[in-house]
């Protein structure tokens, strides 16, 4: 952990995910000294974060998304992506991370899903994403397509449409 020079433990407050026109991924990770006040900010390259974060934290975009989910699925899912992050021994929860299936599995898209989910609204487009994602993955696909999203839809709302 980061020592503040009058002695005492830095305490994390906050990071920030950035990413550069080369491509590469940082974080900036914000500290400051519960005793004197003192605050400091390190740019850390993605990951790379030991002994800079003092416990698990959400970086300012990942809790920026999870803020902008509807009230009642929010904590659920807030718990859900903790509990996997512990299991994984990580200490950051990224937007990537946020949105990603637990299964690590990587999910493709149809063209046409993709121009589907786009039309989605956007309070409810993250979730619809997490959970097609995590469905394709339950069934052992890696592939999103236009019948699985009417057959979300269906399940979900009520509303799939019939062919």
């Amino acid at each position: 952990m980061l020592t503040c020079g009058c002695g005492r433990w830095m305490h994390t407050e906050g990071i920030e995910e950035r990413s550069y026109e080369d491509g590469a991924l940082q974080w900036f990770v914000r500290s400051e000294c519960r005793g004197c006040g003192l605050k400091v900010g390190v740019d850390v390259p993605a990951g790379q974060i030991t002994g800079l974060v003092d416990r698990l934290m959400w970086t300012d975009e990942a809790w920026h998304r999870l803020e902008r989910m509807p009230p009642y699925v929010a904590p659920l899912y807030r718990d859900e992506v903790e509990d996997h992050a512990r299991a994984r021994g990580e200490r950051v929860v990224t937007y990537e991370a946020l949105l990603r299936p637990l299964t690590e599995q990587r999910i493709e898209w149809e063209p046409e899903a993709e121009r589907r989910l786009e039309r989605v609204p956007a309070p409810v487009r993250a979730m619809a994403k997490i959970e097609l994602e995590r469905t394709a993955a339950d069934r052992g696909s890696n592939l999103i397509t236009v019948s699985l999203m009417e057959e979300v839809k269906a399940k979900y709302f009520g509303m799939g449409a019939s062919k």
